[in-house]
């Protein structure tokens, strides 16, 4: 979204004024999306495949070819990127052994994700935003871990996002820790990201945001034979898949089957990818992933984080867990030729808009609430300042209150304050309401729906 004209709200308790102000885009953000680099990413593509194959079962002691070899390079890259980072940046490989599942593992197997962690400058801001990609490739037959895999686009297209974003990050210091992983089995049952969404539960991370890319370098699809770089999808769920039983009531009660974490998570993407991003629209897709198909986001929302998936809107699947061949005419298989590197810049920059605006801005506001003692037509919302120290010297501007139709999939209206609270002339039975701490610079929070207030 590029200039959105948004109704300034001024006051508390009175009726909001109708005047009009502008989102505009952060320089320092705009600066860094400018520096993502489709020869750079096209680099980081090249040099994964070069490896042969990155199957998670492939021999892990060939200096030159497999995962382990793969996972040691995208470590010395993390490493490179830590000197221009002030000592913020720290890379190393979270490992751990894995035994045989009977299933898609059939031997014990070292596990490793590779994982560059940028601290936040903001000692009591304990927020952190994620971002991931799979490096481990396959082809027809997932066992095989011989034969060539190239994995470019998949999901070579997503890791080497991550190894730009961390690439052009690094330099710039957030008030929050921002992590690039390169996840592995995500072909063998998403072993990688259960193990560090497991690792973020047993650990307690303060985890509000996972942008997870698969497939996310390729223009075109078969079948349908469409072309198009300028839109890509994000899928996000709808009913959590954390503690679904015991939040049902409430869900059904208050109507927000469509206003589950990863599905505000998704929104924000949109709006803020739009904003930064020219020629690209996210489209967003009311499905956790594609149909009966799943990815790297999911051990997250079913630990309740908030997490999306990102991936191209056409695939192509002629290019995806394919032998490599010729057959009827049609080349099959995962080559660095048949990827799109200036969309894959495009969607590399709206991951990186995101993740800046997220790390630059004040934590969520507080204990935000909607009055509802009593039968107005109005609707009166109020909430606290983020909580106590997360500011680290740092100053609000103030908030924005977003608003919605119910059957609206985003948020349409945004009503400024510098107040903690604010009285709108919309009937909270006919609109969705939502909350955002603003920065100076104008970062957003992550939105936080109110909850009734009856005292």
């Amino acid at each position: 979204m590029k200039n959105v004209f948004l109704p300034l709200a001024l006051g508390l308790i009175s009726f909001a004024a109708q005047s009009q102000t502008t989102v505009v885009r952060d320089p320092v953000i705009a600066q860094l999306v400018g520096e993502v680099s489709a020869d750079s990413l096209r680099s980081h593509v090249t040099n994964l495949v070069s490896f042969g194959t990155r199957h998670t079962l492939s021999n892990p002691n060939d200096p030159k070819r497999g995962l382990a070899a793969a996972q040691k390079w995208v470590l010395r890259k993390f490493q490179q990127y830590a000197r221009q980072s002030g000592g913020r940046l720290t890379a190393q490989i979270d490992s751990w052994t894995l035994q045989p599942d009977g299933k898609r593992v059939d031997q014990v197997t070292q596990m490793g994700n590779v994982m560059a962690t940028l601290k936040g400058t903001d000692p009591a801001d304990d927020r952190i935003f994620l971002v991931s990609g799979h490096i481990d490739s396959r082809v027809t037959d997932v066992m095989n871990r011989t034969a060539d895999a190239p994995g470019a686009n998949d999901d070579g297209s997503g890791t080497a996002a991550v190894i730009e974003l961390c690439r052009v990050m690094s330099k710039v210091p957030f008030p929050a820790t921002i992590i690039f992983v390169a996840v592995s089995g995500e072909e063998q049952g998403l072993l990688g990201a259960n193990h560090l969404a497991q690792r973020a539960k047993d650990e307690k991370w303060n985890l509000e945001a996972l942008l997870n890319n698969d497939i996310i370098g390729s223009n075109n699809s078969s079948d349908t034979k469409i072309t198009d770089n300028t839109r890509v999808r994000v899928f996000s769920e709808g009913l959590p898949g954390y503690q679904t039983d015991s939040v049902a009531a409430t869900i059904r009660q208050y109507g927000l089957e469509n206003d589950g974490k990863a599905r505000q998570l998704a929104r924000y993407t949109k709006e803020v990818g739009e904003r930064y991003v020219d020629q690209l629209e996210v489209v967003m897709v009311y499905r956790n992933d594609r149909y009966l198909r799943g990815g790297d986001h999911t051990p997250f929302v079913t630990r309740g984080f908030p997490a999306v998936r990102i991936t191209e809107m056409n695939e192509n699947f002629a290019h995806q867990h394919q032998d490599l061949r010729t057959q009827d005419g049609v080349e099959y298989g995962d080559y660095v030729k048949f990827m799109d590197f200036d969309y894959l810049r495009k969607n590399t920059a709206m991951n990186l808009s995101v993740l800046a605006n997220l790390a630059k801005a004040p934590a969520m506001p507080q204990n935000v609430t909607v009055e509802a003692r009593s039968l107005t037509n109005a609707t009166t919302l109020f909430w606290q300042a983020p909580k106590a120290g997360s500011l680290g010297g740092r100053k609000i501007k103030g908030y924005y209150v977003l608003m919605r139709e119910t059957h609206w999939p985003f948020w349409q209206k945004k009503f400024f304050t510098d107040k903690l609270g604010l009285t709108l002339p919309y009937s909270k039975d006919n609109y969705f309401f939502a909350v955002q701490a603003v920065s100076e610079e104008g970062n957003e929070s992550l939105p936080v729906l109110p909850r009734p207030g009856l005292r």
